[in-house]
């Protein structure tokens, strides 16, 4: 009677605890290449304690500034990344399968810029590999959440002579990934949706936000969403891409992080730049726009 008297306690003290226990982290998973990492900026090695480079290469990148903006959310977040400098989604299928393996609660998929190196602007792997990594990461969570980022226009294919979009607008790139990945939602089930970066990047343009060409330098109060190759992006071009993606996975609204936001902070952005980039994202997210101010300023 007596050691049935104690039990009781015990086992209610237990029950409260696992109540009170918080709940398990959300696993995301980012898989892609330099867009992914950060190459040709500071972010490429942004606090890359934060976060976990299956690759162990030590790099931050967008997944960094993801964990960064989910502390200040208060949201629980996992966060992984595997990318490989200059490949394919079927590079990753091909050889990081052993890094891919695990029970995602969330992935964002990122393919090559231009879809199919020897031939821009073809989906048709794109299709084939996105779905075959969806059904790869399905079959180790069937509640996993798949989404493609649909990356931001190269001013390197745009702009100069024989390039692959030269002589047409710089939305015209962004317009061919996105048709490439709703061509791999319709033909994918597994496929939840996609993290509109390159239309939030086309925004920031049309709202004087961001200089759509940096060939013929950067007009005053505005910024360079890409860095030196015209092609990577900037500090600016990932923290947009990270905000987009934020937004998209967490549905939390960007402009909720606020002018002093810390990783915006220890980039070096003015509190203009930071807000205005913020609106961009949840602009871009929501379809609406409204009124904002230009950056003014680093």
């Amino acid at each position: 009677m007596i050691a049935r008297a104690l039990r009781l306690p015990i086992a209610g003290i237990a029950a409260m605890l696992l109540a009170a226990a918080p709940g398990a982290a959300e696993r995301i998973l980012f898989v892609g290449n330099s867009f992914t990492f950060g190459a040709g900026s500071p972010v490429r090695f942004f606090h890359p304690e934060l976060v976990r480079d299956l690759n162990r290469e030590g790099q931050g990148g967008v997944p960094a500034l993801f964990k960064m903006f989910a502390q200040q959310a208060g949201l629980e977040w996992e966060v992984s990344l595997e990318t490989a400098s200059g490949q394919d989604l079927a590079f990753h299928l091909a050889n990081k399968k052993a890094e891919l393996t695990g029970a995602w609660d969330t992935v964002l998929l990122q393919d090559y810029s231009t879809l199919d190196r020897t031939k821009p602007g073809d989906a048709s792997a794109h299709i084939r590999d996105t779905g075959r990594l969806a059904a790869l990461f399905r079959t180790a969570n069937p509640a996993a959440k798949i989404y493609l980022e649909t990356t931001w226009p190269r001013a390197d294919q745009t702009y100069p002579a024989g390039s692959h979009w030269h002589g047409k607008p710089i939305r015209a790139m962004v317009d061919d990934l996105a048709r490439a990945d709703a061509l791999a939602l319709l033909a994918n089930r597994d496929l939840n949706g996609t993290a509109p970066v390159g239309e939030a990047w086309l925004r920031a343009m049309s709202q004087n936000v961001a200089d759509p060409n940096p060939y013929d330098g950067i007009a005053f109060g505005k910024i360079d969403l890409w860095t030196w190759d015209h092609y990577h992006a900037s500090d600016y071009g990932y923290y947009l891409a990270a905000l987009v993606i934020f937004g998209r996975v967490t549905g939390t609204d960007p402009r909720s992080l606020g002018e002093h936001e810390r990783a915006a902070a220890e980039l070096g952005f003015s509190g203009l730049t930071t807000v205005a980039l913020q609106r961009i994202a949840a602009e871009t997210l929501n379809g609406r726009s409204e009124t904002g101010t230009r950056p003014g300023g680093h």
